[in-house]
């Protein structure tokens, strides 16, 4: 290979000849081309998907399962003529909030150029910002960002603390981490506030205020410092203590911290945020603990979540280990839907549980980390690596972060990448045997007109371009979940 495709960083440490390893001539051309290549076939994606968005024809094979569900849902007798009598919801199927009581078919094709006005702009949003990420992704690479951030990391620690960079490199990481989470924010902020004050508004979701933006982000930041500096100060203390055998405690460590973080972030850290009330007495609690003893789920708690306080966008979720087992509500999601069709989605979300979905995704989680610090641990030595991303003066030691980032960086990345992608697809097939449990529950009717609500009421794509969900996508499409409980249902008659 030619000598001309050798990149060296503009900022280095030293004006040291660059290795003559094919690692070190090459590692960052190598960098360099996976990033766009992958930004290229991203792009790519983005563009179908966006070209999805300019349809105006409301796809036939939702109306096709929407109407089987309108119809069953007609048999079942609930709507009452009283219910269905005009309102200024109901007779507006075009208006903004969901009307409960009438045809979901209707609804859907009132909202489907809501839907894809919302849709074109958020992948426009992405297609710009992803743009961005990667002239600030190459130019870092070009100028030599890290060696730069590194060597005013080492200067500030020097000149205001007195400390050295042989004896003091945790304390210089900080100060290093610092720097890149301070410009990282700046560069990001303008990005997020476009996004939340100008495309989620637009479109009705958006519910905070510029000073609760700013709050949350304030807070954010102090967690991070909180929370974020001693465990990276712990993690480099515990590689540069643990010998070539090190990425066993590190693996034991983000073990530990994972459960601790798994345990304390509901009750601790989530509250600071958000409000969590106790889901009042009544019919609703009592079936969900009626569902949860049939199941042998331990559920201590129930919570209603003030998500409106951001959002009009809706959720559920559980947490909790062992014995305390906990189950959160969006106040959003209980306007939407019914109180049977919550029950139907909480079906869903303790099918995960059932199936041991949560642990084999925490399993997998913990393989994952393990394998990449053993693999860290291979190449931590790798002078040649470091050398050629601009940290070339042999005098002075190569920070542990240093190593960290560079590898996850660079060789780990195209790892991750595939992984990503294999759990995507994983998660996308547990979403579908969640679904199947509800089925068997007797909720797939309820759970069908739930999950097409809070589609509605988020916008949601309803035709979305087949590579770039399968790609992207870590719930099937809507049509593919109604669609499989449909032939589930045909199949149990």
């Amino acid at each position: 290979m030619s000598p001309l495709l050798t990149i060296t960083p503009h900022y280095t440490q030293s004006t040291d000849e660059p290795s003559h390893s094919l690692l070190g001539r090459y590692a960052v051309l190598a960098t360099l081309a996976f990033t766009i290549i992958v930004y290229l076939f991203e792009t790519y994606l983005d563009f179908r998907q966006r070209s999805s968005y300019f349809k105006t024809e409301f796809p036939s094979e939702l109306t096709a399962t929407v109407s089987s569900i309108d119809e069953e849902e007609k048999h079942t007798g609930k709507k009452s003529q009283e219910n269905a009598a005009a309102t200024p919801e109901a007779s507006n199927p075009t208006g903004n909030k969901l009307d409960k009581t009438q045809p979901l078919l209707p609804q859907l094709q009132s909202k489907f150029s809501k839907a894809q006005s919302y849709g074109l702009d958020k992948i426009t949003f992405s297609v710009v910002s992803s743009a961005y990420s990667l002239i600030e992704e190459v130019l870092f690479l070009l100028y030599g960002f890290l060696p730069y951030t590194w060597d005013c990391a080492c200067s500030i620690a020097s000149k205001r603390f007195g400390w050295q960079e042989s004896t003091d490199e945790i304390k210089i990481t900080l100060i290093f981490l610092a720097l890149t989470v301070i410009l990282g924010t700046i560069t990001s902020l303008p990005f997020e506030l476009y996004s939340t004050f100008r495309i989620e508004k637009k479109h009705g979701f958006n519910k905070q205020t510029p000073a609760l933006f700013f709050t949350d982000k304030l807070k954010g930041l102090g967690l991070t410092a909180v929370i974020g500096a001693p465990f990276v100060a712990l993690l480099l203390k515990i590689i540069k203590m643990g010998g070539d055998s090190f990425y066993i405690y590190v693996w034991a460590f983000t073990f530990v911290f994972s459960v601790i973080m798994m345990t304390i972030y509901p009750v601790v850290i989530m509250p600071m945020f958000n409000k969590y009330d106790p889901l009042p007495e009544g019919e609703l609690k009592s079936q969900i603990y009626r569902l949860a003893g049939k199941l042998n789920f331990p559920l201590t708690k129930l919570f209603v979540m003030d998500g409106s306080k951001r959002s009009s966008h809706s959720n559920a979720f559980m947490f909790g280990f062992f014995k305390n087992k906990r189950i959160v509500l969006f106040d959003t999601l209980m306007e939407q839907v019914h109180d049977d069709e919550i029950l139907a989605i909480l079906g869903h979300e303790l099918g995960h549980w059932k199936m041991g979905h949560t642990l084999t995704n925490f399993v997998i989680s913990q393989l994952y980390s393990g394998a990449s610090f053993y693999c860290f641990s291979l190449c931590y030595n790798s002078h040649d690596l470091y050398r050629a991303f601009g940290f070339n003066d042999d005098s002075r030691p190569i920070p542990t972060i240093i190593a960290l980032l560079l590898f996850f960086q660079t060789i780990w990345a195209p790892i991750d990448k595939t992984l990503s992608y294999v759990m995507t697809v994983h998660s996308r097939k547990c979403e579908f045997e969640a679904d199947e449990f509800a089925v068997n529950l007797g909720m797939s009717k309820k759970l069908q007109s739930g999950l097409c609500k809070i589609h509605l009421e988020n916008l949601g794509a309803m035709c979305p371009d087949p590579w770039y969900s399968t790609y992207h996508y870590s719930h099937p499409p809507l049509v593919e979940r109604l669609s499989a409980m449909m032939k589930l249902d045909k199949k149990s008659k």
